[in-house]
């Protein structure tokens, strides 16, 4: 009988499997001969189906983007293989988006070999491994993940791989990086098994009863409280115990930077959502006490904050924000816990000290007066304006066409943040995802990613064009149609930049630029976006910039995706620049 082929490339496959980890999203490198290796070795004697899968992606931002969709949609970790130092840096931004947007993925990179006379096996043979060899490449990913290690021996990569991945599904979640040399990679073991129950992420956290109770006190005698949150609906289950607390006691829901579904839309107690905004927020304003819920920027306190003597408590997984360099709510109380047991805590402490009933009711009715005017007046601007597309008319749309599906939305429309919030109007949990960063780009493997784990619902990005460019359109189009990921992308194009436009009228309201228009943010002339996507992924292509044919469009694009077609819909809206 043949000795069974095992290397440290073997029990690292095998421990992300025992792990609960179902794919792995790579772009494969020199680095990476003992990996490759032992996938074949696993596929020729049939052990190939206990070990993750393998998703080849041409551009290691698609990758990383794939994997932070997947493991948010699964809740669970996934895994990314990059080549050395190169490929480390070639995922960019996404990095940061997983880290900001709490996603649990590894990160496992080759590296330099540090033999080069035939010592060992997966020693230097190619010119490119001296190249490739940098002082610390570890040190690229340090900013940006929770842990970063090296394979030293092949002995204990188990433990490694478990160890790290512990850490990245532990709250706050997010990414881990592993380095492995080929040497190291290549060194033949006698297998053997850990035990995945020893590596658990870490247990919920809970508030003190305390803190429970003072909480409950404020929120049940306040005149005028108000919740902020946005990021609790990360876990789809913490939304109906939001619900719950609001309803209890009529508090008003607003949603501040959200990329979740963190409370239903249609709900008499929403009253909105915020991202970058100029004015005051009047709810914020009159708020006596606040309730911060798994919130990064719960307003930005240089022109929307609340009043002085408002009493706030933030209850967060990270309530100090420690990857942030300047942050800063004057709470009373901070307390670090998981929001759905901190909201059952609230919600049964309110039951057992009980509460003004008449003062709850007159506070509903008004809520819920403001939320239908709300909702009334939003509604009221969902048209077409001068013969042109609007953003507000284009969510609406898809709001409507999406009416009877089961979708999973994948925002990223950046400018249009707060418009797609308003008009989508989500109220399903687990319907809506964004990055939860700051870079761009994300939805494109993004949508891959959300498909794999979620194959019978209809994914749709919402996206602008500047965003669909940063996407790696080549590469995210092709990789959807190599692994039959059929989504629907929607384009918000204005043919340019937005963004830097508006940053520059913040701070030049009455400058040389707004007098002239002149901002370096068009995108003329302009590329054939939904072509990328044809030509790249067989994608059904459009594009629309007449009002009345928007809806049928829509329609067909997304019967394209139903059969097994991704579609690509870039929709005109008024220039980014003037002309």
């Amino acid at each position: 009988m043949t000795e069974r082929f095992y290397t440290t490339s073997t029990a690292f496959l095998e421990a992300l499997a025992e792990a609960g980890v179902q794919y792995i999203f790579a772009n494969l490198g020199s680095d990476h001969p003992g990996l490759i290796e032992a996938l074949a070795q696993a596929r020729a004697d049939g052990s190939d189906k206990d070990l993750p899968r393998l998703i080849v992606c041409p551009h290691e931002m698609v990758a990383l983007s794939a994997a932070h969709a997947a493991a948010l949609v699964s809740r669970s970790p996934q895994a990314v293989i990059v080549h050395v130092d190169a490929g480390t840096q070639n995922m960019g931004g996404a990095i940061s988006n997983a880290l900001r947007g709490r996603a649990p993925v590894l990160v496992f990179a080759g590296a330099a070999p540090y033999t080069m006379e035939n010592e060992l096996p997966g020693g230097r043979n190619e010119f490119i491994h001296w190249i490739q060899d940098v002082p610390d490449q570890r040190g690229i990913m340090r900013g940006y993940v929770k842990y970063d290690n090296e394979v030293r021996y092949g002995s204990n990569i188990k433990q490694l791989v478990h160890r790290a991945l512990q850490i990245a599904a532990s709250e706050p979640a997010g990414p881990v990086y592993l380095v492995g040399p080929r040497e190291v990679m290549e060194q033949p073991l006698e297998p053997y098994t850990v035990n995945p129950a020893d590596y658990r992420p870490v247990e919920p956290a809970a508030l003190t009863a305390e803190v429970a109770d003072e909480i409950a006190r404020a929120l049940a005698t306040a005149r005028n409280p108000l919740i902020i949150t946005g990021h609790l609906g990360r876990d789809p289950e913490a939304v109906p115990t939001l619900v719950e607390l609001a309803d209890l006691l009529a508090i008003p829901v607003l949603e501040s930077g959200p990329f979740k579904m963190n409370f239903p839309a249609d709900h008499p107690m929403h009253r909105g959502w915020q991202f970058t905004t100029s004015a005051q927020n009047p709810l914020l304003a009159e708020a006596d006490v606040v309730l911060v819920l798994d919130c990064d920027i719960p307003y930005i306190p240089g022109n929307n904050r609340p009043a002085p003597d408002a009493a706030i408590y933030v209850v967060d997984v990270d309530p100090l924000k420690y990857g942030m360099s300047l942050w800063h709510v004057p709470a009373r109380r901070s307390a670090a816990a998981n929001s759905k047991v901190a909201l059952e805590q609230i919600a049964a402490a309110v039951r057992a000290n009980g509460f003004d009933s008449d003062l709850v009711e007159s506070r509903r009715a008004a809520v819920t007066a403001a939320h239908d005017a709300q909702r009334a007046a939003l509604d009221a601007l969902e048209h077409p304006e001068d013969g042109a597309i609007t953003p507000r008319y284009l969510t609406a749309c898809v709001r409507e066409l999406l009416a009877d599906e089961d979708a999973l939305v994948l925002t990223e429309a950046v400018t249009n943040f707060q418009v797609v919030a308003e008009h989508l109007r989500v109220n399903k949990p687990g319907s809506l995802l964004g990055s939860g960063g700051a870079s761009l780009g994300w939805s494109g493997g993004g949508a891959v990613g959300a498909k794999l784990f979620s194959p019978e619902r209809t994914v749709v990005s919402l996206v602008g064009d500047g965003t669909f460019l940063f996407s790696v359109p080549s590469s995210a189009q092709w990789l959807a149609r190599r692994y039959g990921t059929p989504t629907l992308t929607v384009i918000y194009d204005n043919r340019g930049w937005r963004a830097p436009k508006q940053s520059t009228l913040g701070v030049h309201p009455s400058g040389a630029a707004a007098a002239a228009d002149d901002f370096n943010v068009s995108f003329e002339p302009e590329a054939d976006l939904p072509g990328i996507a044809a030509a790249a992924g067989g994608a059904f292509a459009a594009t629309v910039d007449d009002p009345a044919e928007l809806p049928s469009v829509l329609k067909d694009a997304l019967a394209a995706v139903h059969a097994g077609r991704s579609a690509v819909v870039a929709v005109h809206l008024p220039r980014a620049q003037g002309a």
